[in-house]
């Protein structure tokens, strides 16, 4: 399973980065990979992020985790946002910004591997990555 956290919904890195893993679904599909993505948006911006054709288009599961007790549990950073913070359709952003960081989990629950620190689209690559060795490391 890849675990991926972004700051926010219609943003452009975590706009890129949700395309980017909407486009190579079918390769993590293959490696035998969920996907979901985790912000402190709220569910109502998240289900429209989700359902855009031009970010998630109804491939990648989004999850709300307004409270941070998700972004908590994986031990993250939480940024507070600048004020205002507009969003790409010019909507205030009312939360703050979970560190960009993707963790691939293996069944048993176990992190196989944490990937940050770099651009959304190399983050994305490096995850398919990771889960493509650790299906070969089964087989």
């Amino acid at each position: 399973m890849v675990v991926y956290f972004y700051p926010s919904a219609f943003t452009e890195g975590c706009n890129v980065q949700a395309h980017t893993f909407s486009e190579r679904r079918k390769d993590f599909d293959a490696a035998g990979a969920t996907i979901i993505g985790v912000s402190l948006d709220s569910i109502e911006r998240l289900n429209a992020f989700s359902a855009d054709p031009k970010y998630c288009a109804g491939k990648i599961a989004v999850a709300s985790d307004a409270d941070g007790s998700i972004v908590k549990s994986y031990q993250l950073k939480v940024q507070n946002a600048p004020t205002p913070v507009k969003d790409s359709r010019g909507v205030t952003i009312d939360h703050g910004f979970a560190e960009r960081t993707t963790f691939v989990v293996t069944p048993d629950g176990k992190v196989h591997s944490v990937i940050g620190g770099m651009a959304p689209a190399a983050n994305v690559e490096a995850a398919l990555k990771s889960v493509q060795e650790l299906s070969k490391s089964k087989s």
